[in-house]
């Protein structure tokens, strides 16, 4: 899951906007940052590990020229190994110069590389699924602008062939030099994108960014998401360009259903729904499943688990009428725990991490929420917390359905033998992990909760909710990819390859 965000403007420099809607997108991710400008017909990058505010200081601020550029912040993808060379933005020079920066996952790999290296003659430097698409796209480029100049025409066909070629969830912003601003999204809409603008001198600028709060935070609007399988061109006039009325109108988005559970702002609105009422319905819904196996009276207190399942533990203690409190402290100063190699380093993050109240635990019987359970290590380690701090019993809920599966489209679950569901029922999972009970949303629920838009129309219809069912949307996925994805993730994190720095940064895989 990564971060991505472009901006097109007619005079002045765009890096220190680029850098502030970074900032707001930290949250997708935090193992490297990379900002390219362009001016004079030539690309100006800087790009590096570590979160956004390390990568970049004045001095590199000074050499990002221009008026347009894009950016982008990294989460490993499904499987990868990261390398400082896999950094984005990615650069080609042939046949034009081309940057692309990328959000998502492909999973086709396997044919594209072949095709790549053996049919379009096209080297690959790294294993990044970013530079794949990248060589994709240029190839295409070169293809149709082979007799011809490039024009809008001729970059909307390479798009196209583009589409048919590559699988998987994917939003890209990218530049041609001299050409102009690009972006483009998975025929499913599975990666969040959306477009926003505002006036300048009377004139429009446009912005292209993975999450609608860096495009409000930061002076803009937001026009509308970018629809599945849209690829807009924004060219060196500010004139922008759409492929909307050529692309199919009953592909209706199917969204990421994670993106609303755990990884989005909770003040974004993606695909029209606000993520922070859906997280609200989410407690509001939870509460069924709540009464059907606890009673009431059976509950002193409702406490969540920082910071994301605050709004659903909130509605939760409000349709439950059961005092709601604050009861782990969280350090702000470790970020949020994903990939960390290793079991026992995964726990003391935990500990450094949050840090609890004995005072809301000492002799109640206490429901923790959380968004999701992934691994179970980090629940465990909680509820072990909670007990230590004096706890006669814990309940403990999720706000999302158990997740039996891994997500392949951008987000690096663990492989389905490392999912503390996975083959499990809610004994055997509260039994693993010391709770007193495990309660599960249910999946017809979180759809619902999904999919109210901020309006109060309806909002998205279908959701990618693989990770749930096993059920991948691109009908692409079979156990080779499952094992090979999962092979690369043993070797990575057997290598002894994380320094002090990543692991101060909290760079893991969920729990």
């Amino acid at each position: 899951m990564c971060g991505v965000v472009a901006i097109s403007s007619h005079q002045g420099f765009v890096n220190q906007n680029l850098y502030d809607a970074l900032l707001v997108l930290q949250h997708r991710g935090q193992d490297a940052a990379g900002i390219c400008t362009h001016s004079d017909n030539q690309f100006f990058i800087r790009k590096g590990s570590g979160l956004v505010r390390d990568v970049f200081r004045t001095r590199d601020m000074r050499n990002l020229p221009g008026s347009m550029g894009i950016g982008h912040c990294r989460y490993p993808t499904a499987g990868s190994a990261f390398s400082n060379n896999e950094s984005q933005p990615l650069y080609v020079n042939s046949p034009y110069g081309i940057v692309i920066a990328h959000n998502g996952n492909l999973t086709n790999i396997f044919q594209l590389k072949n095709e790549l290296q053996k049919h379009d003659r096209r080297h690959l430097n790294t294993s990044s699924d970013s530079e794949v698409l990248l060589n994709i796209l240029a190839n295409e480029l070169s293809k149709n602008t082979e007799n011809s100049a490039l024009n809008t025409k001729a970059f909307f066909k390479s798009f196209t062939s583009l589409s048919k070629r590559v699988k998987g969830g994917y939003s890209v912003v990218g530049m041609i030099s001299g050409f102009g601003v690009f972006a483009f999204r998975d025929p499913w809409g599975i990666r969040p994108l959306i477009l926003g603008s505002k006036k300048s001198n009377g004139l429009e600028e446009f912005i292209i960014s993975s999450e609608s709060v860096a495009i409000d935070s930061i002076g803009y609007q937001v026009l509308r998401d970018v629809a599945p399988g849209e690829c807009i061109f924004i060219d060196s006039k500010n004139k922008l360009h759409t492929n909307l009325n050529s692309i199919n109108k009953n592909s209706a988005p199917s969204p990421c259903i994670f993106e609303y559970v755990y990884f989005s702002r909770p003040d974004s609105v993606i695909d029209g729904v606000s993520v922070y009422e859906a997280r609200l319905k989410m407690g509001k819904f939870l509460a069924k499943q709540i009464l059907d196996k606890i009673k009431k009276s059976d509950i002193d207190v409702i406490i969540p688990i920082p910071d994301s399942s605050r709004p659903s533990a909130v509605e939760l203690a409000i349709a439950l009428n059961i005092p709601y409190r604050e009861g782990f402290i969280k350090n702000r100063y470790i970020g949020r725990t994903f990939i960390m190699p290793g079991q026992e380093i995964r726990k003391k993050s935990v500990r450094q991490k949050l840090n609890p109240i004995p005072l809301e635990f000492k002799n109640k019987n206490v429901l923790l929420i959380d968004d999701s359970i992934v691994r179970g290590t980090t629940s465990k380690e909680i509820i072990q917390m909670a007990r230590d701090s004096g706890a006669k019993k814990v309940y403990f809920a999720s706000a999302s359905p158990p997740i039996r599966y891994p997500n392949v489209y951008g987000i690096d679950m663990p492989s389905a033998s490392e999912l503390i569901a996975h083959n499990k029922n809610n004994d055997q999972i509260a039994k693993e992990i010391g709770a007193d009970m495990v309660i599960y949303q249910s999946l017809n629920d979180l759809i619902k909760a999904c999919s109210i838009a901020k309006d109060g129309k309806s909002g998205p219809e279908k959701f990618e909710i693989s990770c749930f069912t096993g059920d991948y949307i691109t009908k692409d996925i079979d156990d080779t990819y499952l094992e090979y994805i999962n092979s690369i993730r043993k070797k990575s994190q057997s290598s002894e390859d994380y320094d002090a720095n990543q692991l101060s940064l909290g760079l893991s895989v969920f729990d």
